[in-house]
């Protein structure tokens, strides 16, 4: 009796789990309906935002996620958009020419040329240059004059906030490959040292958004560590875009591995069972309710690292799945605006209001990441 009663318990258990697995596969979007979602919310955005703004990051962020969406769909209309703007600020970020005026600390003049968030512009010069047959070194002079006259000078703290790490990681990595110039990954190595040194929390393994946000200094309103959900999907971004670019064998690799997997597993741990995260990471009472951005470039992170090796399916997975599930059908409106995305800012702030109406050009962008990457790990089954 108790041998049948354990063969028949085998059977359920085995049953159960193959039940389990197929549920699992069953909910993969189709890459149609990623191709379509892509569509909807890149038309979206650009019939309504047919004027060219600035090189500032809250515009230049979004055409990261637009150059991405161009290289898997080849839709010209996306590359166009984007020539357009790059054109419009004369492939300029901060545009002084007097370099002894040039400044890092937060500023939108175009004094502040070393200024991570008027650098991240360059990713996208720099990916439009890589597309043409002809190279027209214009697209590029202004990123390479800037980029190297800061490896010039002894700082290296010019990476003060956690934002700071998508603007200009991915472009040291990208100029690195076009001039061969291996001062570009060393000082990035030097930068990304010094974040660390003043943002990153080796217990949680995770970033504040920069030192003013540091416990107990800081906290959140329940006295917990603060956070801040954008602020470390810009840090994973970052590393996810390097890591995809950066040598095999570049000395500094496996410092950035460690930082990416660790950051990994603590975002996955931090997920709200609705699929979001919420604003501060660790007090979802602080500032209550969904977020996109932030949630959308940890789902690119997320779907990087199984993409590419680094993070497990079986255990990644359905982490990926609720947050996919948020974003298109609770971020993604019907008529393909992104809501609840949280407005400029650096931190979660209790009492703001963040609803399917609150839409920005960088939580675009950063759908556009995450409905690529979601794209490239259905193309793998």
């Amino acid at each position: 009796m108790n041998l049948k009663f354990l063969i028949i318990a085998i059977a359920f258990l085995f049953q159960h789990k193959n039940d389990t697995s197929d549920t699992l596969e069953r909910k993969h979007p189709s890459r149609a309906e990623v191709l379509s979602c892509i569509e909807k919310v890149n038309y979206y955005w650009q019939s309504n935002h047919t004027k060219p703004g600035w090189a500032f990051w809250d515009v230049a962020a979004y055409h990261t996620g637009n150059m991405t969406a161009y290289k898997l769909t080849h839709n010209e209309s996306y590359k166009a958009y984007s020539q357009k703007w790059a054109e419009k600020n004369q492939w300029m970020g901060a545009t002084s020419g007097n370099k002894a005026e040039w400044k890092y600390n937060y500023g939108e003049t175009n004094k502040h040329v070393l200024f991570g968030d008027w650098q991240v512009c360059f990713q996208t010069y720099i990916d439009l240059y890589n597309l043409d047959k002809i190279k027209n070194p214009k697209k590029i002079a202004r990123a390479r004059e800037v980029m190297e006259y800061q490896m010039s000078t002894a700082q290296n703290d010019y990476w003060w906030w956690a934002d700071g790490l998508y603007m200009v990681m991915p472009v040291m990595v990208k100029m690195y490959h076009i001039t061969g110039n291996s001062q570009y990954l060393d000082k990035m190595a030097d930068y990304f040292a010094y974040a660390n040194s003043i943002m990153y929390d080796s217990v949680e393994k995770i970033y504040y958004r920069d030192a003013k946000y540091i416990y107990p200094k800081h906290k959140s309103i329940n006295g917990k560590k603060d956070f801040w959900a954008r602020g470390n999907g810009w840090v994973i971004a970052a590393l996810a875009k390097v890591l995809e670019d950066l040598p095999a064998g570049d000395k500094n690799r496996r410092a950035y591995e460690e930082k990416f997997l660790g950051l990994a597993e603590t975002i996955k741990n931090l997920q709200q069972e609705e699929g979001y995260w919420t604003r501060s990471m660790m007090d979802p009472q602080h500032a209550p309710g969904p977020e996109t951005s932030g949630t959308a470039f940890f789902t690119f992170g997320l779907l990087w690292g199984m993409n590419n090796g680094y993070l497990d399916k079986a255990a990644y997975w359905p982490t990926i799945q609720k947050a996919w599930n948020y974003l298109t059908k609770t971020a993604v409106q019907p008529d393909g605006k992104i809501g609840y995305v949280q407005p400029i800012g650096e931190r979660a702030i209790p009492g703001q209001v963040v609803n399917k109406d609150s839409t920005a050009g960088f939580g675009v962008g950063a759908f556009l990441l995450a409905a690529t990457e979601m794209y490239k790990f259905l193309e793998k089954k």
